[in-house]
């Protein structure tokens, strides 16, 4: 690999490590049998690509595999497909494997990988000799070694044209992760419970706006959560890095200097915009993805169209800093004693809410409080009136939280939705806003709140929710006395 120097003068040669790196432990592993393979068989797998294989091919006590989905997220061009072609072979050669499943979103993606595999195995006229049946058809590819009892296959699938169909296999090596929806991935899964040592593998790169990444994304967030049996790797540049300095380009890249030139990474550069060039060549996820906060498993898992709320009534009121939009949601306890929110009204602007809580709270006496966080943008629609605290114009007394009680706030909703206490009732606003919400870190607490600055859209309805969930389970909030259960009525 030849040597450049960056703005800084540091050298830059070798491979950069993964900037994310997530492996269970595991008691032995083949990765060098992997690569000793592959070096037979003329594949000479770049350092970084061996990196990649001693962290996904650990075995357990036991035999199996110490990571049954192993996740890679790395810029285009860096060797991917080596990767699949050696694992695939391996998986013939090594592991003893049935069925080896190698799949791709799109038909000419998917035939790259195969003519890549199909050169190998012509290559090298001892492997050939094993191969016992072969078809090259479009959308029909597959190689089988060996007869009756000892067969085994290798198969091509492009998703475009199969979709989930027929994706049981030992080994599944998918390209193209970033577009592997929840539908199909919610196919393939099960698919592979019924093999005795399955392996699954997702290859891409950060997904865009425009891509559906369910399974990428779920794979990432369980791996650094620390989940068992799941391994993450990423090669990406930080947020705070140069975007023009070769160090950050070969950060990012793996292949810097062997696959991926510097004059490609400085046409890049040049051709693409900031964010392009953040994503495409830098391999960084969009705040959007990569700071997501509540796991979308979590999420979908506590969605309930039929929840409903009967007791311990609260509302949450948020506006957003350009005060452009506003929120209310209401939280309460449910029947079998877990918690309920939902968002009850977000309209453009703020001066509806004055007029709004109070025909709201008039309606529904059994609401306990109406909370706000008057540190934030909410003040400037409040007063305070013999130190209380109440919208301008309306005579609804708004209970404020202190900054630690914002953040005990927001940690208490993550972890009712993550253990399964809380429940929402799927409105798209409200899932939209729990899906780019970030965190911001209160200082010298230890503890956060939701981050207005990262988010890409409106986030008050899950801020919203969470000043209301507060408001139903704080203790400290008197309930009025009732004689039964009601249900709120919600203001249309």
């Amino acid at each position: 690999m030849g040597s450049t120097k960056s703005r800084r003068g540091v050298l830059l040669d070798g491979p950069a490590p993964p900037r994310v790196r997530v492996a269970p432990a595991a008691r032995a592993n083949s990765w060098e049998d992997v690569a000793d393979l592959a070096a037979t068989l003329g594949i000479a797998l770049d350092e970084w690509q061996e990196q990649a294989f001693e962290a996904a091919m650990g075995e357990r006590s036991d035999g199996r595999w110490a990571s049954k989905f192993v996740g890679m997220s790395a810029p285009r061009q860096n060797g991917k497909s080596q990767l699949i072609v050696s694992r695939a072979l391996a998986g013939i050669l090594l592991f003893g494997e049935k069925t080896i499943i190698i799949s791709a979103h799109e038909t000419d993606t998917a035939r790259q990988v195969w003519q890549r595999l199909i050169d190998v195995i012509e290559d090298n006229p001892s492997l050939e000799a094993r191969v016992t049946g072969r078809m090259n058809a479009v959308n029909r590819e597959s190689l089988t070694f060996g007869l009756g009892l000892d067969k085994q296959t290798i198969k091509l699938k492009a998703r475009s044209q199969s979709g989930s169909r027929g994706f049981s296999a030992d080994c599944l090596l998918l390209d193209e992760a970033q577009i592997l929806g929840k539908q199909a991935w919610g196919s393939i899964v099960p698919t592979m419970s019924a093999m005795p040592n399955p392996q699954l593998w997702l290859f891409g790169t950060p997904p865009t706006s425009t891509d559906d990444p369910f399974a990428f994304t779920r794979v990432r967030e369980s791996a650094m959560a620390r989940k068992a049996r799941h391994c993450w790797l990423e090669w990406s540049a930080e947020d705070d890095d140069d975007l023009d300095d070769p160090e950050t380009w070969a950060k990012a890249n793996p292949s810097y200097g062997v696959r991926i030139s510097h004059e490609a990474c400085a046409d890049d550069r040049a051709a693409m915009d900031d964010d392009q060039f953040r994503m495409e060549r830098l391999g960084m996820w969009s705040k959007g993805h990569a700071n997501r906060v509540i796991p979308e498993q979590a999420w979908a898992d506590a969605g309930d169209e039929l929840s409903v709320a009967v007791d311990r009534f609260a509302l949450g009121v948020e506006v957003g800093p350009d005060q452009a939009k506003a929120s209310v949601s209401l939280a309460g306890q449910r029947s079998d004693g877990s918690w309920h929110i939902e968002l009850d009204d977000q309209h453009d602007g703020a001066t509806w809410l004055a007029p709004y809580i109070d025909a709201l709270v008039a309606a529904n006496p059994q609401i306990r409080a109406v909370v706000g966080d008057v540190g934030g943008p909410l003040a400037a629609l409040c007063e305070k009136r013999n130190d209380r605290w109440f919208l301008k114009g309306s005579q609804v007394q708004i209970t404020p939280l202190a900054v630690k009680e914002l953040g005990a706030a927001c940690s208490r909703l993550l972890v009712g939705i993550v253990d399964g206490s809380i429940h929402h009732t799927k409105q798209p606003q409200m899932s939209l806003a729990a899906s780019v919400a970030g965190k911001r870190k209160l200082s010298d607490t230890g503890m956060w709140v939701w981050s207005r600055s990262s988010a890409t859209s409106d986030i008050t309805p899950i801020q919203s929710a969470t000043l209301a969930l507060w408001g139903a389970q704080n203790s400290a909030v008197k309930k009025p006395a009732q004689s039964k259960p009601r249900k709120v009525v919600v203001l249309q």
